[in-house]
């Protein structure tokens, strides 16, 4: 099925020059890339910011297609919904592979730190210069979850309702995959300091590769794999580099993604997912209606961990429900199971409707 495609897209570039970071550094100049479904200016229902996950884009039908058209819950006659291609990004943002205008040469590896909260500053700005000064909601899974909390922190009088589904603060095994994915990348001989002329494809690809084992569950691999040959025909009995069915699937998902997203902006958003955290004071600061949605074989943001993170905002006063979907597709859930996710997000959303 051929994705809903936006209404429209705009790059708005920010007033603000330059763009000043959390960590200290700055741009001199900043683009977002914005992809609509539905009309703004004429939404019964308001504007509503879809976020998108570590290497996705704006364009949610693209990712999260069964959610989004006539009649379904993210409904473009209903809602104004847009997606904003996050800062450090490579589709159509300021990023790594973004000309600096003071060297004429891209970002690459000089492109600084970025946080969530820079993501998500950013967004704000774009959507006030285009007019928009309040949501309805703000929702996303992942890195697209950190997103929507940090909305709900940040600018709390800026959105009725958070939806953050499979996201809190990464725990240390999270931290130690996104590490030893990086390094993946920065040890390829063709990363050459991250001023590569092409894509480091094998340390990107198995960087690719180690992140979809955490996404996943192990017993949806037992379940789509076992201890079956490479469908290639394959015999991992008989040489060294024979693949069994599972390791076939991992290097086939690393040699896709090589090529359609850049190194340098998989290091900077997984460092930027590193540091994303949450504060029991700023929680305390958190007006929206929080809903948080735990996948209940996700290893990577575990379901205790997503129950956990609404427990300490109710012992601040955070309007939050918690709810779990039950899946076997682990952290991927979210976008695996739409029909499960569904309910739980219509129940979020619902109060928002007009």
């Amino acid at each position: 099925m051929t994705a809903m495609r936006p209404t429209f897209e705009q790059d708005v570039k920010l007033d603000e020059q330059p763009f000043r970071l959390e960590a200290g550094g700055e741009l001199p100049e900043v683009t977002l890339r914005c992809a609509w479904y539905g009309h703004p200016e004429s939404a019964p229902g308001g504007v509503m910011l879809i976020c998108h996950a570590l290497t996705g884009s704006a364009r949610i039908a693209d990712w999260w297609g069964d959610l989004v058209g006539p009649g379904h819950l993210f409904d473009p006659e209903r809602y104004a919904l847009v997606g904003i291609n996050v800062l450090g990004s490579c589709y159509g943002s300021t990023g790594p592979p973004t000309i600096d205008p003071r060297t004429g040469r891209p970002y690459a590896a000089r492109f600084p730190l970025v946080t969530i909260g820079d993501i998500v500053r950013a967004q704000a700005l774009a959507l006030q210069k285009l007019g928009i000064a309040r949501l309805s909601a703000v929702v996303g899974g992942s890195i697209g979850g950190m997103q929507a909390l940090r909305w709900a922190v940040d600018f709390p009088d800026a959105l009725d309702v958070c939806c953050a589904i499979g996201a809190t603060p990464l725990p240390a095994m999270g931290l130690a995959l996104n590490h030893l994915q990086r390094r993946a990348i920065q040890q390829d001989p063709a990363w050459q300091g991250g001023d590569y002329t092409t894509q480091p494809a094998a340390g990107l690809a198995l960087a690719r590769a180690i992140a979809m084992c955490s996404y996943k569950s192990a017993a949806l691999f037992d379940d789509r794999f076992g201890r079956h040959p490479d469908r290639s025909g394959e015999d991992p009995r008989m040489t060294l580099a024979a693949r069994y069915d599972v390791a076939g699937y991992l290097d086939h998902q690393g040699e896709k993604f090589v090529r359609r997203f850049d190194a340098n902006s998989y290091l900077i958003l997984s460092k930027a997912m590193d540091t994303f955290d949450l504060a029991a004071a700023e929680l305390a600061r958190i007006r929206a209606r929080v809903h948080l949605i735990g996948l209940s074989s996700d290893w990577l943001f575990p379901a205790s961990a997503v129950r956990a993170l609404a427990e300490r905002m109710r012992t601040v006063g955070v309007p939050v429900e918690y709810a779990e979907v039950s899946t076997d597709h682990g952290h991927d859930g979210f976008l695996a199971e739409p029909a499960a996710i569904t309910p739980l997000l219509r129940a979020a959303l619902e109060p928002t409707r007009s």
